[in-house]
């Protein structure tokens, strides 16, 4: 078995498979906890003492792969989140945001020539003058392979957040306000790095097992295929929605779990997935921002910790290329079980249930009917919609009711969208055919006097 051979390992290998080639060693991690224990120091200790700025360190959260428990063996990256005290707002950090980027460049650098610490700094020069992080490669004579650093600036909303309650809601009402206000849904999802590591970390071992292994597939995709693709940190949440709907136990069929994540790659159209673990339906304000959110086109996977980030983006080209390249894995002996038969993904549903309060009310039957029938007694002769106008308006009350009663039934509001949208070209076409009608009719009108006259 190696790496790039994952298609063709039978289903009951794949634990072996994971063990054996994507849980990182001992060694590997001690020397990436040694290299994050260096650095975090620094930011701790050095950073910002004598800047312009007034901001402090409150302290460096270890966050991405490294935070989360789910690293793959040989990639040897982490991210750092540095929180700022002394900042007030959202829009503040990002107004300077840029300037902190600097000012750890600048430290990191200045340590270097003191020869303050026994490592080395390779860092990547800034392309911006605004950057978004500080990317730089840590070495040491301790460490055996160079590790790759992004330091992150970021508010330090939640304070001293403990995972033994849940954020003040009035987070998360400053949050929606400022990022609609800025037009910058998802910008800030740095600042809730805590909740996003301990949403993932929490998990049973063998579901960090199959991020592992459904990440190293996603890198197989991106090796291939190039960019666009969909982000990774969506295929992590989907992986952990599978688990929590599919099964829930700590021990599981792992060929059933990773099947279960394609298939859902497949549906990417409906998908439409949320969590209530930080921020839930209470607050009225959190409620209907929430409700326009989850009623947004499809794919939608909302970040956990950040409900103003669809962590799967705008761009559902994206997911169809992966979803041609699932729909081929599908076929691979991985999803082949020892005595030919193949494995059955989990029963879950594409998308989560609605609390009833979030779902939009249904729509009026008699203001749309009515609609209907001025439409018709508009466009149309009054003697053509008088002939035509009752059978219509009956059938378009009950494609009405048909989708009312749809839309508490699949909790779906994206799906009944769809079919409100192949009703309009229902009945669009109808009115063209109509029209035609009605031209035949005044035709048959010209003629008919025209006989009368000879």
């Amino acid at each position: 078995m190696s790496g790039w051979n994952l298609k063709d390992i039978p289903a009951g290998n794949l634990d072996k498979f994971i063990e054996d080639y994507l849980l990182p060693d001992t060694r590997f991690r001690r020397q990436v906890r040694q290299a994050i224990h260096i650095i975090s120091t620094f930011l701790k200790e050095r950073c910002f003492q004598d800047a312009p700025h007034p901001v402090r360190v409150s302290k460096v959260v270890k966050g991405g792969s490294s935070g989360k428990g789910t690293t793959l063996r040989g990639r040897s990256d982490a991210d750092l989140v540095v929180f700022l005290s002394n900042l007030t707002s959202f829009e503040e950090q990002l107004d300077h945001r840029g300037t902190f980027i600097w000012e750890i460049k600048r430290q990191l650098e200045a340590c270097q020539e003191e020869e303050t610490f026994a490592v080395q700094f390779e860092v990547q020069s800034l392309r911006w003058e605004r950057p978004r992080a500080l990317s730089f490669v840590l070495r040491s004579p301790q460490l055996q392979e160079g590790v790759e650093f992004d330091v992150l600036p970021a508010f330090d909303v939640l304070g001293q957040w403990t995972n033994t309650y849940r954020p003040d809601p009035r987070v998360y009402i400053k949050l929606i306000q400022e990022c609609q206000d800025l037009d910058l849904e998802g910008e800030f999802s740095t600042c809730f790095t805590e909740l996003q590591r301990d949403f993932l970390r929490q998990r049973p071992t063998k579901v960090k097992s199959l991020i592992r292994l459904v990440k190293h597939w996603y890198q197989l995709c991106k090796e291939k295929l190039g960019k666009p693709l969909p982000p990774q940190y969506a295929l992590e949440l989907l992986t952990v929605y599978a688990w929590e709907r599919g099964n829930k136990q700590t021990d599981f069929s792992t060929a059933r779990g990773f099947q279960t994540v394609l298939v859902l790659v497949l549906n990417y159209r409906e998908l439409c997935i949320y969590w209530t673990n930080y921020y839930d339906f209470e607050n009225p304000i959190i409620k209907q921002y929430l409700r326009r959110q989850l009623n947004k086109s499809r794919p939608v996977i909302l970040d956990p910790a950040d409900p103003t980030g669809n962590v799967a983006g705008k761009d559902r080209y994206s997911w169809q290329r992966l979803a041609e390249e699932a729909r081929v894995w599908l076929g691979y002996p991985c999803f082949t079980n020892r005595d030919g038969s193949q494995v059955v993904s989990w029963n879950v549903q594409v998308i989560c249930g609605f609390p009833s309060a979030v779902l939009p009310p249904p729509p009026p039957h008699h203001v749309l009917c009515t609609v209907w029938r001025m439409l018709l007694e508009n466009v149309l002769s009054k003697e053509v919609a008088s002939c035509y106008q009752g059978p219509l308006v009956i059938q378009f009350q009950d494609t009405l009711h048909f989708l009312v009663i749809l839309a508490p039934f699949r909790r779906a509001p994206g799906i009944c969208l769809s079919l409100v949208q192949s009703s309009f070209f229902f009945f669009f076409n109808v009115y063209l055919f109509l029209r035609q009608r009605e031209t035949e009719h005044e035709q048959g009108r010209v003629r008919e006097r025209g006989r009368h006259r000879i």
